[in-house]
C-alpha cells in the first residue's frame, strides 16, 4: 500500500540562504575615495596637530571674533593640506595599503612628539634613521604600543572594512579633481582671510611647520632622502691639502698623544664642576682637570653635532650640505702624519672616520661590559695603548661614548654606581617620576666621571713614554622633564639650554706644558669664558702646531696661553 506522500513531486529548490559573512559585507558601507580621503585627514587634525595648533594659538585668548576666526581657518588649512597631500598619491588601487602605512607612520609621530616634545625637522628624522638597533629597542615601550594601535592599526583596520565605490574611471577621475579643485580654492581663500596674522607665525616661528603632523615626517624624510643620495653620490672633497706638523712636535723628546672623548647627552647643568648641587664628578675634581663651564653645543642630535664639532666652519658659519660633503678635522691630521684611530660605543662616526682607522667597543669580546649589542663605556678604554702609533710622532685617538644616551638613563652604568636613588629604571620615562630620572641620568654622569678618571690614571702612568693630552666634550645637552621636553632634537633656533650646553674639561700630562709651551694656569683662568664647538677643531689642530690655512689662531682656546718658543711668535 502507498503513502499518499509517495508520487508528490520534490520542491522546486528555492534561493540559498545568505552567509554571515555575505551579510556583514552587504552591510558595509559603500563611499568614495575622496570621502576616506576627508576623514582620513579629518582624524589627523583631530589627533595629530594638537601640538601645532596649541603652539600656534598659545599666545591668543579668544575674546574676539578674530581670534575664532584664525583658530577656525588654521584648522581648514590643516585639514586642506592633507587632503590635497593624499589625493595627489592615492587612488582606487593604492588607498588602502598607502594609507595604512601613513597611519601606522603618522602614529609613532604621534606618540614620539607627544611624550619628548620633538619636532620631526629634517635633522631629528636623520638622526632617527641612523638610531643604533640597541637604542632603537628601547624605545619599543607599552606607551608606543597604545598609541600605534590607538591612532593607526585601529583606523587602518576599519580602513579595510569599508567598501570603496568603483565608479567608472572617468567619473572617479571627474570627482578627484573636483575634490582637488575645491581643497586648492578652499586654502587659497582661508590664506587670504588670514594671511597677516598667518605668515608673520610661520616667519617668526618657523620650526612650527615641524608640527604638522603627518606632512612634517613625510617632507622630513622625503628631504633626507634626496640628501643623502645626493652625498652618497658625490665624492668627499679633500681639505688642508697643506697640512702639515709644526716646529714644535719635532722637536720634543716624546711623542704627543691626545685622546678626544666624546661625550653622549651629557648637559652643563648637571655637571657637577660646573656647580651643580650634586658632585657627579668627583674624580675629575680630584685630578685638577681644567673645566670649561660655559660651552656651547653646534646641535641638538648627534647627526648634526659630530660632523660639526670636526669642522673648521662649525656653528658659526654653519652648512651642513658643505660639512657632510668635506674631509673633517681627522683627515687633515692623518694627512699631516698623525696617527688616527676613531674607537666607538655609539652609533658610528657619522662620516668623521671615514676611510680611517676604526674600531667599535662590542667587537673587542668584553664580554662582561655589553649586554644585547649596548656596552658600558669602560670598554673603549681595552688595550688603548694598541691604538698609538709606536713610529709617529703624535697619534689622535677619538673615543666616541654611549654615555647619558635615553631614555634608558639606568642601562648606561653598572649598579655600583647608582648613588642616587630612587632612579627610574623604565625605558618609558612617562612611567617614572620627574626626580627619580634625574637620579638615573646622575647616576650615568658618575659613571662617565670614572671612565674619564680610569683614563687618566692611565695616561699618568704613561708619562714617561709620551705626553699626553685628555679632552672631553659631549655633543649635545639634554632635556629631562623642563618645560614638559624630554631627550634632545628640538631645532636650535628653539631648544633650551638644557639641550644646549655641554660639559667640556682638558688634563695636561706631567710634561706636556713644557712639550706645548702651553700655561695650564693661564688656561685655567680663561676657562670661565664663553666657548663653543667651534674652538674643537682649531684647539686640536694648535696641539699638534699644526700648519695650515684652514687653522684659525683665534678659536685656539691654548693659543693666548702658549708661551713663546721655536715655532711660535712671541705674544
Amino acid at each position: 500500500m502507498q503513502t499518499p506522500n509517495a508520487h508528490r513531486p520534490a520542491p522546486l529548490p528555492g534561493p540559498s540562504q545568505p552567509s554571515l559573512l555575505d551579510r556583514l559585507a552587504r552591510a558595509r558601507p559603500a563611499v568614495r575615495s575622496d570621502t576616506v580621503l576627508a576623514l582620513v585627514s579629518l582624524f589627523w587634525l583631530a589627533s595629530a596637530n594638537r601640538p601645532f595648533l596649541s603652539a600656534a594659538l598659545h599666545s591668543r585668548a579668544f575674546d574676539t571674533w578674530a581670534d575664532w576666526l584664525f583658530a577656525g581657518a588654521l584648522a581648514g588649512l590643516l585639514f586642506a593640506v592633507h587632503f590635497l597631500l593624499l589625493a595627489l598619491v592615492c587612488n582606487r588601487w593604492t588607498i588602502r595599503p598607502l594609507l595604512t602605512v601613513l597611519l601606522i607612520a603618522s602614529a609613532a609621530a604621534i606618540h614620539f612628539m607627544s611624550a619628548y616634545g620633538v619636532h620631526l625637522d629634517p635633522s631629528m628624522l636623520r638622526n632617527m634613521l641612523r638610531t643604533h638597533p640597541g637604542e632603537a629597542v628601547e624605545l619599543l615601550t607599552i606607551s608606543l604600543l597604545r598609541d600605534l594601535c590607538l591612532f593607526g592599526v585601529l583606523p587602518a583596520a576599519m580602513l579595510w572594512t569599508v567598501t570603496l565605490r568603483t565608479d567608472p574611471l572617468g567619473k572617479a577621475a571627474g570627482w578627484r579633481l573636483l575634490a582637488i579643485a575645491a581643497a586648492l580654492l578652499g586654502t587659497v581663500a582661508l590664506l587670504l582671510a588670514i594671511m597677516q596674522p598667518f605668515s608673520s607665525l610661520m616667519r617668526n616661528q618657523r620650526e612650527l611647520r615641524y608640527l604638522i603632523t603627518p606632512a612634517n615626517w613625510m617632507w622630513s624624510l622625503s628631504s633626507v632622502l634626496i640628501e643623502d643620495s645626493q652625498t652618497a653620490a658625490a665624492s668627499i672633497r679633500p681639505i688642508g691639502l697643506d697640512a702639515r706638523l709644526g716646529e714644535r712636535l719635532n722637536a720634543s723628546s716624546r711623542p704627543l698623544v691626545v685622546v678626544l672623548v666624546v661625550g653622549e647627552t651629557a648637559r652643563a647643568a648637571n655637571w657637577g664642576l660646573n656647580g651643580y648641587a650634586r658632585d657627579t664628578t668627583p674624580g675629575l675634581r680630584a685630578r685638577e682637570v681644567i673645566n670649561f663651564s660655559h660651552v656651547s653645543s653646534c646641535g641638538t642630535n648627534t647627526e648634526v653635532s659630530l660632523p660639526c664639532m670636526f669642522a673648521p666652519v662649525g656653528r658659526r658659519a654653519y652648512d651642513e650640505k658643505r660639512i657632510r660633503g668635506e674631509e673633517s678635522l681627522l683627515h687633515v691630521l692623518a694627512r699631516a702624519g698623525v696617527a688616527t684611530h676613531w674607537r666607538d660605543n655609539q652609533s658610528g662616526c657619522k662620516g668623521v672616520c671615514r676611510g680611517l682607522p676604526q674600531s667599535e667597543v662590542r667587537t673587542l669580546e668584553e664580554g662582561r661590559l655589553c649586554n644585547n649589542g649596548r656596552c658600558l663605556d669602560e670598554g673603549l678604554l681595552h688595550q688603548l695603548d694598541t691604538l698609538i702609533a709606536p713610529t709617529s710622532p703624535a697619534s689622535l685617538i677619538v673615543l666616541h661614548q654611549l654615555g647619558n644616551h635615553g631614555p634608558s638613563y639606568f642601562r648606561r652604568y653598572p649598579s655600583a654606581f647608582e648613588r642616587f636613588v630612587p632612579a627610574c629604571r623604565e625605558d618609558d620615562l612617562a612611567r617614572c617620576a620627574l626626580p627619580d630620572i634625574v637620579n638615573a641620568y646622575d647616576n650615568a654622569l658618575l659613571y662617565t666621571d670614572a671612565v674619564l678618571s680610569r683614563l687618566i690614571d692611565h695616561l699618568r702612568q704613561a708619562e714617561s713614554q709620551y705626553d699626553s693630552v685628555m679632552i672631553y666634550v659631549s655633543d649635545h645637552g639634554e632635556s629631562l622633564g623642563e618645560r614638559g621636553l624630554f631627550l634632545h632634537g628640538l631645532p636650535y633656533a628653539i631648544a633650551p639650554s638644557e639641550q644646549t650646553r655641554v660639559p667640556m674639561v682638558m688634563w695636561l700630562s706631567k710634561h706636556a706644558p713644557d712639550a706645548l709651551q702651553v700655561d695650564p694656569d693661564c688656561l685655567r683662568a680663561r676657562a670661565e669664558a664663553p666657548i663653543s664647538h667651534d674652538h674643537l677643531f682649531h684647539t686640536v689642530a694648535g696641539l699638534y702646531d699644526l700648519q695650515t690655512a684652514l687653522y684659525e689662531p683665534g678659536l685656539d682656546l691654548t693659543r693666548a696661553c702658549r708661551r713663546p718658543g721655536r715655532g711660535d711668535a712671541p705674544r
